[in-house]
C-alpha cells in the first residue's frame, strides 16, 4: 500500500510538469496540400520560431501530412535580431492560398529557454493552429507549456510537447 501511495504521488509530480489545452480536432484530409507557415517568436531566444517549425514539420509528416510544403524563406526575415511577426504570417497565408494548399499550420513560441537556478531546467511554451485556407478560418487551436529535467535539452522538451499537441490531429 505504501508503494502505491508513493507511486501515485510521483505521478502527480510528473503530471505537473506539462499543461496543454486545445480545441476538438476535426478529421482532416491528409492527401491534400498542406502549408507550413512561420512560427512567431515571442521569446528572447533567437530563432526559436525556426526551431519550432523544424520539429512541427517532421511531426506533421510522421502523422500523415505527406504533402507538406514550407513557406519560402523570402517571406520572413526571421533572423537573430528580427523574428517572424504577424505580417510575415499574413504574407505566408497569401502564398499558401496561391499554391493551392488546403490547410496551413502556424503558431507561436512564447517560451524557449533554460530556467535560472541550480538545475537550469528547460522550459517551452507554444501555440499551434490549423487554418482552413478555403475560408481562412482557424479549425484547430492548441496551447501548451512543459518543463524538463536539468540535463534535458530544450529541443527534446519542445518535441515532447509538440508530439502531445499534434497527437490529437486525426487524418482520413
Amino acid at each position: 500500500m505504501k508503494r502505491l501511495i508513493i507511486a501515485c504521488m510521483g505521478l502527480l509530480v510528473l503530471a505537473g510538469c506539462a499543461t496543454t489545452d486545445h480545441t476538438r480536432a476535426p478529421v482532416l484530409e491528409k492527401n491534400v496540400k498542406w502549408a507550413l507557415l512561420p512560427m512567431e517568436n515571442h521569446t528572447e531566444t533567437p530563432q526559436a520560431g525556426l526551431r519550432m517549425e523544424a520539429i512541427t514539420e517532421t511531426l506533421l509528416r510522421v502523422r500523415g501530412a505527406t504533402s507538406l510544403e514550407k513557406y519560402p524563406s523570402t517571406l520572413t526575415q526571421d533572423s537573430l535580431f528580427e523574428p517572424a511577426d504577424a505580417k510575415a504570417v499574413e504574407a505566408a497565408i497569401n502564398w499558401a492560398q496561391q499554391t493551392g494548399a488546403r490547410y496551413a499550420v502556424t503558431g507561436s513560441v512564447n517560451e524557449w529557454r533554460y530556467k535560472t537556478g541550480v538545475d537550469g531546467e528547460p522550459a517551452v511554451g507554444v501555440t499551434l493552429r490549423i487554418i482552413d485556407l478555403q475560408n481562412r478560418q482557424v479549425i484547430w487551436d492548441a496551447a501548451g507549456a512543459r518543463t524538463g529535467w536539468g540535463r534535458e535539452a530544450v529541443s527534446a522538451v519542445a518535441q515532447k510537447l509538440l508530439e502531445k499537441l499534434t497527437g490529437d490531429i486525426k487524418f482520413k
